[in-house]
C-alpha cells in the first residue's frame, strides 16, 4: 500500500515505518480521540502502548534502549500521529524532542546511564522545564533560582505550561535557572531535576482550549536540593543548550502542523465527496474543488520544506533557519487548512462531535507554542542577515 507521499528524501524504511505508525494511530487512538478530547483525559495506556513500539526514544542511541532512528523517521510518526489526534502527538514531540534530546547530546555518561533508560522504554515521561510566568519568548528572563551549597543546588521558582510534566507517567524536567550573575547579566545554567526530589510539585494546568488529552502541567520548586552532578552541560551554557533544543523541537511542531493539515484535508475531501447540493457532491463545485486543491498545494509544499530541514540535520548540516521556516509555514498552513476544511464543513463542522472541530482549536496552539510566528520571523531575519 503507498500513500502516494512522493518525496527524494524518502525511502522504502520510511513509507513502511509510516505505515507502521498510521495504523497503530487509527487503530489505537482514533477510536479513543474524541472522547480523551471531551474528558480532558491524559492517557497513560495509550502513552505506554507508543513506548512500547518505540515512539518514546526514537532517535537515542541504541546502547540505552533507543532505537537510533534517523530525524526524519522521528517526524513522520509525530506527522502520523497529529494526523489522527494533536494530544498524542504532542506527548511524543514534547518527550523526544526537548525531554530526551538535551540530555542525549550534553549529558555525561553517569546522567544517560541513570535517565535514559526508563524514559526511553515508556516508563516515565521528561519535560523540559522553560516557560515561566515571566519568561517565555524571552528565555533569558527566567526566575527560578538555583543557588549552589556544598555538593547541591538549592532551586526555588515555578515554571508553566510545561508538557509532560503532571501526569502519573511525569519523571521530571530540564530546568533552566539563574545560578548568578556574569558581566552583568544573568547566568543561565541547565539542571535535570527528578519528580520524586523533596520540594518538588506539580499541578495539571485545566479547561485547556488545545490539546486536551495532553499533559500541562505547572511545576514549584521549594529550597529543593539537587546534585550538583545533575547540572547538564557546563555552568552558564543554560541559553546555548535550550536554543539548540528548540531549533530540534521547532522540527516536531511543524510535524504536528503538517500531520494536522493532512487530516483536516482528508477529512474535508471525505465529506465534500459525500455531501450532496443541488444534485451533485459538493467537491464538483469550483468554489470548493479550488478549497481542496489549495489545500492540497500547501501540503506538498510544507512537507518539502519540513523534509529538507530534516535532511540538513542529519547531515549535521546548519538548519536552524530552515526549522524556524518550516515551524513558521507549518503551523501556519496547519491554520488555513483546518479553517477552510471546517468551512467545506460547514455547521456540522462546529459541533463537538466533529473530529474537524477538534483539530481547528488544537492547531492554534501551534503559532504559540516552540516560538510564536512573530519571533521566529525574527529568528529567520537574523539568518537572513537583518540585524
Amino acid at each position: 500500500m503507498s500513500l502516494n507521499y512522493y518525496n527524494p528524501l524518502m525511502t522504502e524504511a520510511h513509507e513502511a515505518f509510516r505505515l507502521r505508525v498510521r495504523s497503530f494511530a487509527e487503530s489505537e487512538i482514533k477510536p479513543v480521540a474524541g472522547e480523551l478530547d471531551n474528558t480532558a483525559t491524559f492517557s497513560v495506556d495509550i502513552t505506554r502502548k507508543m513506548g512500547q513500539i518505540g515512539l518514546l526514544g526514537m532517535t537515542a542511541p541504541a546502547e540505552y534502549g533507543g532505537k537510533n532512528m534517523d530525524t526524519l523517521s522521528y517526524i513522520i510518526a509525530v506527522e502520523e500521529l497529529a494526523r489522527i489526534d494533536a494530544s498524542q502527538a504532542a506527548t511524543v514531540a514534547a518527550h523526544n524532542s526537548l525531554g530526551i534530546g538535551p540530555i542525549v547530546k550534553y549529558g555525561t555518561e553517569t546522567q544517560k546511564q541513570e535517565f535514559l533508560p526508563r524514559l526511553l522504554s515508556g516508563e516515565g515521561l521528561w519535560a523540559f522545564g522553560l516557560t515561566e510566568p515571566n519568561a517565555g519568548s524571552d528565555a533569558n528572563n527566567t526566575e527560578t533560582t538555583a543557588v549552589r551549597e556544598g555538593d547541591f543546588w538549592v532551586i526555588n521558582g515555578n515554571k508553566i505550561f510545561i508538557t509532560n510534566s503532571a501526569s502519573p507517567l511525569a519523571a521530571g524536567a530540564t530546568l533552566q535557572v539563574v545560578t548568578g550573575e556574569k558581566d552583568g547579566r544573568k547566568e543561565l545554567t541547565v539542571i535535570l531535576v527528578d519528580r520524586n526530589t523533596p520540594g518538588y510539585s506539580c499541578e495539571p494546568i485545566t479547561n485547556k482550549m488545545v490539546w486536551r488529552a495532553a499533559d500541562t502541567g505547572r511545576l514549584f520548586f521549594n529550597n529543593m536540593r539537587v546534585p550538583v552532578a545533575n547540572t547538564l552541560g557546563e555552568v552558564g551554557h543554560g541559553p546555548h543548550i535550550m536554543l539548540e533544543t528548540l531549533d530540534s523541537g521547532r522540527l516536531s511542531i511543524a510535524a504536528m502542523g503538517l500531520g494536522l493539515a493532512q487530516g483536516a484535508f482528508e477529512m474535508a475531501l471525505d465529506y465534500a465527496s459525500k455531501r450532496v447540493q443541488f444534485g451533485k457532491p459538493i467537491m464538483k463545485y469550483q468554489a470548493v474543488s479550488f478549497k481542496l486543491s489549495d489545500m492540497a498545494l500547501k501540503i506538498e509544499l510544507a512537507r518539502n520544506l519540513l523534509y529538507k530541514a530534516c535532511w540538513q540535520k542529519d547531515q549535521k548540516l546548519p538548519f536552524g533557519k530552515e526549522a524556524a521556516m518550516a515551524k513558521l509555514y507549518c503551523s501556519e498552513i496547519a491554520k488555513e487548512v483546518a479553517d477552510e476544511a471546517l468551512q467545506i464543513h460547514g455547521a456540522y463542522g462546529m459541533v463537538r462531535d466533529s473530529p474537524i472541530e477538534r483539530f481547528y482549536r488544537d492547531q492554534r496552539i501551534l503559532q504559540i507554542g516552540e516560538g510564536t510566528s512573530e519571533i521566529l520571523r525574527l529568528v529567520i531575519s537574523r539568518h537572513i542577515g537583518i540585524k
